[in-house]
């Protein structure tokens, strides 16, 4: 059985940073592929290799069926594609970079196959990187904190949880266990 990783995390957890150095760890070859976002911001904004659309191109895509789940946020719209789909059902596992408030009904789409991962952080942590970033102001910052709180505790005992506080190469570690853990246990029943 094939599985479907949805990440999903406050902005500035290091999501990215976590599916990168997956992505890195595993290599080619792998049967684990690696969705892109299609997002309704400048490509070269955030550090996420995403594909831009602009909001026409993604009410048309979205009307015509060509994502598999799509959410707004922070004043912008994100997608992933239907193609995620065909993957799982070729064998592969995906790793996605989801949302937190779509997690219901990317759970309800995609049942048994869905692993939810949730990547944890400080709040002070979380702070120091969203000011370091500079992208938010003081009091968008502290709703960011405010509403992470909310999730995590929403979250709790219903993700597998990583914390990705200090050590980068710790939190990949524990991503890589856990996707490897459910690939393997995957393969071994298919044999």
């Amino acid at each position: 059985m094939s599985y479907l990783f949805y990440v999903a995390g406050p902005s500035g957890s290091g999501k990215d940073s976590l599916i990168n150095g997956l992505r890195d760890r595993l290599g080619g070859g792998s049967s684990v592929l690696f969705a892109h976002r299609y997002i309704t911001r400048c490509w070269q904004a955030g550090g996420e290799n995403h594909v831009e659309l602009s909001e026409e191109e993604f009410r048309q895509r979205s009307q015509a069926g060509l994502f598999s789940m799509q959410w707004q946020a922070n004043n912008c719209r994100y997608a992933i594609g239907v193609e995620i789909s065909h993957w799982l059902n070729s064998g592969y596992s995906v790793v996605v970079n989801g949302s937190r408030a779509h997690l219901e009904e990317a759970t309800s789409c995609f049942g048994d196959r869905l692993i939810p991962i949730l990547v944890t952080v400080d709040p002070a942590v979380l702070r120091q990187r969203l000011q370091a970033r500079g992208r938010e102001e003081g009091g968008e910052i502290d709703a960011r904190i405010a509403r992470n709180q909310i999730f995590e505790q929403r979250l709790h005992g219903r993700a597998i949880e990583i914390a990705n506080d200090t050590d980068l190469c710790s939190a990949v570690d524990q991503f890589h266990r856990i996707v490897m853990n459910h690939t393997e246990i995957s393969a071994d029943v298919e044999n």
